[in-house]
């Protein structure tokens, strides 16, 4: 069995939390459906980043002049 610790929360958290919760679900379950999503994300984000810096490494990318000549017609 993983540890186990309390944390402190307000009574409105602990409201929106249960707004979110399922018969089934544990206030853990809940926090960790929140967290999950913005883990990846922040793998995405790093790949992202890192495909973008070697686009520019290469002279791949448009100046903000360039940018501004092409929307302004």
């Amino acid at each position: 069995m993983q540890q186990q610790t309390s944390i402190r929360i307000s009574t409105q958290l602990l409201n929106t939390l249960k707004s979110f919760k399922e018969e089934k679900d544990s206030y853990e379950d809940i926090i960790w459906d929140f967290i999950e999503p913005h883990q990846q994300l922040s793998i995405e984000t790093k790949q992202d980043i890192e495909k973008s810096l070697k686009e520019y490494k290469r002279g791949e990318f448009f100046t903000l002049d360039q940018v501004k000549q092409e929307l302004c017609f």
